[in-house]
């Protein structure tokens, strides 16, 4: 075996060797001794060190086919009859000092493979794993078309002492992960498909048009589902189920899922185009939980808005599309239905308590102060959840606590969490986010919760509710709250300061009733009027002062335009919230812009407060959301951790990504 190694491990410098001594002999014969002399002497020197260096290289490997000797491993008598490809390799440089049949077999026939980096052979092939202390390289290994799971450790002599040497062995694995890859290529993938605005577009036709309208949706659909092997049922006259495999649902999302887009040249008769929503299920344990899945994701996707895709798998939701414009697509049953579930629920509880979003502005308190009347029906005291400093609506707030109705009516967040029990309930309104809230030690340990809302549902909803009204179609939470009260309360029930909180509520949402308005919009304007609200005292709430004033067209001067329409002021300076918000509408009045972003730091929380406001065509909720904000189409906002700077460029990317895919 050392006759054997000592012939692998021969140096083949010996023509470096025999090179020096030639140069030493024209210079001895040139008379430049000194210099023969010197070159003689490197050359001795260089000489020793090669020979210990092979030695050293030889012992090492013999101590190693030794060690694994003693510990059982099959070497067969010899070690070119190892089972598998391995290579012995120094570890800090990755030279190959030895390797087996198998390996050089494995490299293409290399019978030279010493003194050579590894890398010369597997140009991709790193060692940092061997470095970190695993066992197994990190990936696959592709060798002609064959996949290999490639395993090493470093190599220690009996002493325990390290060697500089590792070994790695080659295992051929290609038909355990070919027959894996079949396996997840093949999991079942199920599409719920909903043909959102069916009956808006047939419920004035006659019989022969609605079929017409449902044979082109057929077509359609058909036509979409036929670019993968499926199966296509109809379950309803506009419900469809779609079954197919893992593999091919990487084309349906290369191609946007076109069908969100084919859809629209279904028409009616007075032009409305059809739209549809996707829930798709998948990596669900079996076919029931992906059907499970998709469900959710098709609840997710008419949460938000509709026309639009989600896909649900066991961790997450994934949205694809949403960009249209949200049309008025709801009744009035929903809040008929609900006042009296709610008012039951209501009179059980031992307390209630009222909660919107952080930094509460006037929709989120005019929801809140439309709930106390619908409470004090009932019998039942609620107390509002807010923080008295940091809000975004201190006048309307300082106009409540002047009546007696609101008499110790407002709690901190501190104080609820120590009243609260397990008889409470808590109504939350104007956000569906847990981290959102004014309090969220009081979601935990409410025994009810309830959840009122408009801005569209994100993966992070709340969870555990007993109700939720959450309607991404209405304006407002005040909207939605004002609606529960036409069917709950007579007018009188309503103080006339209720009334103008829940109107300052839905202008201040509406832009004054330029943006996100329908006719129930109008419709719930028009109670609160009766009820007592005073547009001019709501005019009130709206004014700053002149240093705010002035502040807010300072914002306005920062602006920068960017892709011709978008206005971005970043502000390197504290800023009141109303100031920015108020920043951020004023911009959408300068001619040609269309969507604006404000943002500015806040020295309280460390991070980079985002306003953003868009007149309607660009969806500002699905920028945002990729920054981890939220809100709705034409009214969002975010905190986000970073510089100013860098949220800036953050925030270009979002927009960018938004215009390009």
């Amino acid at each position: 075996m050392n006759k054997q190694l000592s012939r692998l491990l021969l140096s083949h410098s010996w023509a470096y060797f025999v090179a020096l001594a030639l140069c030493i002999l024209a210079a001895a014969l040139l008379g430049q001794y000194w210099l023969a002399a010197g070159e003689a002497l490197l050359t001795v020197l260089l000489a020793v060190l090669n020979l210990l260096n092979l030695r050293r290289r030889r012992r090492a490997i013999l101590q190693f086919i030794e060690h694994a000797a003693a510990q059982g491993q099959t070497m067969a008598g010899d070690v070119r009859s190892m089972p598998l490809p391995m290579a012995v390799l120094q570890a800090d440089t990755g030279d190959v000092v030895w390797g087996n049949s198998l390996f050089i077999q494995l490299t293409g026939g290399r019978e030279q493979l010493y003194d050579i980096h590894l890398h010369e052979i597997f140009p991709e092939f790193d060692l940092a794993w061997l470095e970190e202390g695993k066992s197994r390289y990190p990936r696959e290994f592709l060798v002609d078309g064959r996949r290999y799971r490639v395993y090493g450790s470093l190599i220690d002599n009996e002493a325990g002492e390290s060697t500089g040497l590792a070994a790695l062995y080659w295992v051929d694995q290609t038909g355990l992960l070919n027959t894996r890859d079949e396996y997840l290529a093949s999991r079942p993938v199920a599409a719920i498909l909903l043909v959102d605005n069916y009956e808006e577009m047939t419920n004035t036709l006659s019989d022969s048009a609605v079929s017409a309208i449902a044979a082109q949706i057929d077509q359609k659909v058909t036509e979409w589902a036929g670019q993968v092997p499926c199966l296509l049922r109809k379950l309803e006259r506009n419900r469809y189920l779609m079954l197919m495999e893992e593999r091919d649902l990487p084309r349906l999302r290369e191609g946007k899922f076109a069908i969100l887009e084919m859809i629209h040249e279904v028409r009616s008769e007075q032009g409305v185009p059809a739209t549809v929503s996707l829930g798709i299920g998948r990596d669900g344990e079996h076919l029931k939980q992906c059907y499970e899945f998709a469900t959710a994701g098709l609840e997710m996707c008419l949460s938000r808005g509709g026309d639009q895709a989600v896909i649900r798998d066991r961790t997450d939701f994934t949205f694809i599309g949403g960009r249209t414009k949200e049309g008025e697509r709801r009744t009035t049953i929903k809040a008929r239905v609900m006042v009296g579930s709610l008012t039951e629920l209501i009179s059980r509880s031992s307390s209630v308590f009222l909660m919107g979003h952080r930094n509460a502005d006037l929709d989120a308190l005019g929801a809140a102060a439309g709930m106390m009347a619908l409470c004090r029906k009932t019998g039942k005291r609620a107390r509002i959840v807010m923080d008295p400093e940091h809000n975004m609506c201190q006048k309307l707030l300082e106009r409540l606590h002047r009546l007696p109705e609101y008499e110790h009516a407002f709690l901190s967040p501190q104080e609820a969490a120590q009243l609260v029990d397990s008889e409470s309930l808590v109504i939350v309104v104007d956000t569906n986010r847990p981290s959102q809230v004014e309090s969220q030690a009081l979601l935990e340990r409410a025994g009810q919760l309830v959840v009122i809302d408009h801005h569209r549902r994100e993966a992070d909803y709340i969870e555990g509710y007993a109700l939720h009204l959450h309607e991404p179609y209405a304006s407002s939470a005040s909207e939605l709250v004002t609606e529960l009260l036409q069917y709950g309360v007579e007018m009188r029930d309503i103080l006339p300061q209720e009334a103008g909180a829940l109107l300052a509520g839905i202008s201040l949402d509406t832009k004054n009733f330029a943006v996100r308005t329908g006719s129930q919009t109008f419709e719930a304007a028009a109670f609160l009027r009766r009820a007592g609200a005073d547009p001019s005292e709501i005019k009130k709430l709206f004014q700053n002062d002149l240093p705010h004033t002035v502040e807010r067209y300072a914002v306005i001067q920062a602006a920068k335009l960017y892709r011709d329409s978008l206005a971005v002021a970043a502000v390197d300076s504290q800023l009141d919230r109303v100031v920015a918000s108020q920043a951020a509408d004023e911009l959408l009045n300068i001619s040609g812009i269309e969507t604006s972003f404000v943002l500015y730091p806040d020295a309280p929380t460390g991070r980079v407060i985002i306003c953003a406001r868009s007149l309607g065509e660009v969806n500002v909720q699905l920028i945002l959301a990729e920054l981890g904000g939220g809100g709705n189409a034409a009214v969002a906002g975010g905190q986000v951790e970073g510089t100013l700077e860098e949220v800036l460029w953050r925030l270009i990317e979002a927009i960018d990504h938004y215009f390009e895919t």
